[in-house]
């Protein structure tokens, strides 16, 4: 599956879930329940993958996790707050450069429209 198609079959089943559930529940609820959404749907997702830092001989394990791991491919960093930060945004590209992976979405489940609180950041990806 091509990265495109990862990131529209979750940000398809982000705004199905935000339609039954609405704004306002805590992350761990969306995550718990995106989560099951792409596995029902037959995608690989991982939840609070550990993500060490690695500098020359020393890796840190120092608590850094992924809220979902979606096709080993791209990471969803999932919010419920009332304004996205630069911070958010920064940490995902981190997350990106950290893994090497290209493509991360961050989502804002307290957006009362939910394509308002999606962001698709991209570590030198070619478009």
């Amino acid at each position: 599956m091509e990265i495109n198609e990862i990131t529209g079959e979750v940000v398809d089943a982000s705004i199905k879930i935000h339609k039954e559930l609405g704004p306002g529940l805590l992350e761990s609820v969306y995550e718990e329940v995106l989560h099951y959404e792409l596995t029902k749907r037959g995608l690989f997702s991982q939840r609070q993958v550990p993500l060490p830092v690695i500098y020359e001989e020393i890796k840190m394990d120092v608590g850094f996790r992924i809220d979902l791991l979606v096709e080993k491919t791209v990471i969803v960093e999932l919010k419920s707050v009332e304004t996205i930060t630069p911070f958010f945004k920064k940490k995902l590209l981190n997350h990106l450069r950290l893994t090497k992976l290209q493509v991360g979405l961050l989502i804002n489940f307290n957006e009362e429209l939910l394509k308002n609180g999606i962001t698709r950041l991209f570590n030198n990806y070619a478009k």
